[in-house]
C-alpha cells in the first residue's frame, strides 16, 4: 500500500518526510512530485513503509495533524487511472465543484 500525503508544505523535503514516517517503521519509498513546467514541488507526496500495519497506524495518527504550518491530509493512495479520473476510478469527486458546467450558455 502507498500512503498519500496532501496539503504538504512546499518547503518539505524528502528527508523531512522520511523523518516523520520513520517513527512508524522502515520507509521503503518516498515520491515528492515536481511540476514539470515550474520545477516546484506540487504540495503532495507518496510514502511506502515496509509494514502495512504500520502504514495504517501512520495514517490514523497523522491525518489532520499540523506540520510545517499546514494541516496534513494523510490516507491510502488510490490507484492512478488512464481515464483522467484523477485516481478515483473515473468517478466524479463530490468534494470538488463541477467546473465543466460552470457556464450553462455562451453569454455572447
Amino acid at each position: 500500500m502507498t500512503i498519500y500525503i496532501g496539503n504538504l508544505s512546499f518547503q518539505a523535503s524528502e528527508d523531512d518526510i522520511k523523518g516523520v514516517f520513520a517513527e512508524y517503521g522502515e520507509v521503503t519509498r518516498i515520491s515528492l512530485p515536481i511540476d514539470r513546467e515550474t520545477g516546484r514541488k506540487r504540495g503532495f507526496a507518496f510514502v511506502d513503509l515496509a509494514d502495512e500495519a504500520k502504514e495504517d497506524k501512520a495514517i490514523s495518527e497523522l491525518d489532520g495533524v499540523e506540520w510545517l504550518g499546514r494541516e496534513l491530509r494523510v490516507n491510502k493512495a488510490r490507484p492512478r487511472t488512464d481515464d483522467g479520473g484523477g485516481g478515483n476510478g473515473g468517478q466524479p469527486d463530490s468534494s470538488r465543484p463541477n467546473r465543466s458546467n460552470r457556464f450553462s450558455h455562451n453569454p455572447l
